[in-house]
């Protein structure tokens, strides 16, 4: 029996106190997740995993997306979740990002990135991850 993971968190931008700014940078990261693919019920890395509030909503605030979905042993495809991830970042405006995977057989993990990179533009250069393990290694009875 294959192992179940979970995999959520969320990509935060920066606040920005100009509301048609903030629009703008909205704007950039809905038509980013916009373009990813339709889910299909084997897509590993689609649209269908991400939320934001609607545009109107924002106003000056930092938006923050966010997403999560069950897998069956995504430990496996992992390497190419992380590069499908961090590809979606080069294409946002963002200040951080928070990846949780919760799996049965290897514990949890926590990802990281926070970007030094503040414009209107996307930051397409190098992206850096921290990652965090635990494990819980109470005995059930």
């Amino acid at each position: 029996m294959e192992s179940e993971s979970i995999v959520y968190g969320c990509i935060r931008d920066w606040p920005v106190t100009d509301a048609q700014q903030q629009r703008q940078r909205s704007q950039i990261n809905v038509q980013a997740i916009q373009a990813l693919p339709e889910a299909d019920g084997w897509e590993l890395f689609h649209r269908d995993l991400f939320a934001c509030s609607a545009l109107d909503n924002t106003m000056t605030q930092s938006q923050v997306i966010h997403f999560g979905s069950s897998y069956r042993s995504i430990e496996y495809e992992w390497a190419l979740w992380i590069q499908h991830f961090e590809n979606l970042l080069k294409r946002m405006c963002w200040a951080s990002a928070v990846v949780h995977l919760e799996t049965e057989t290897n514990g949890m993990h926590t990802f990281r990135w926070e970007s030094e990179h503040y414009d209107d533009q996307p930051n397409t250069g190098d992206l850096s991850v921290r990652c965090v393990w635990e494990r819980d290694s109470s005995l059930r009875l």
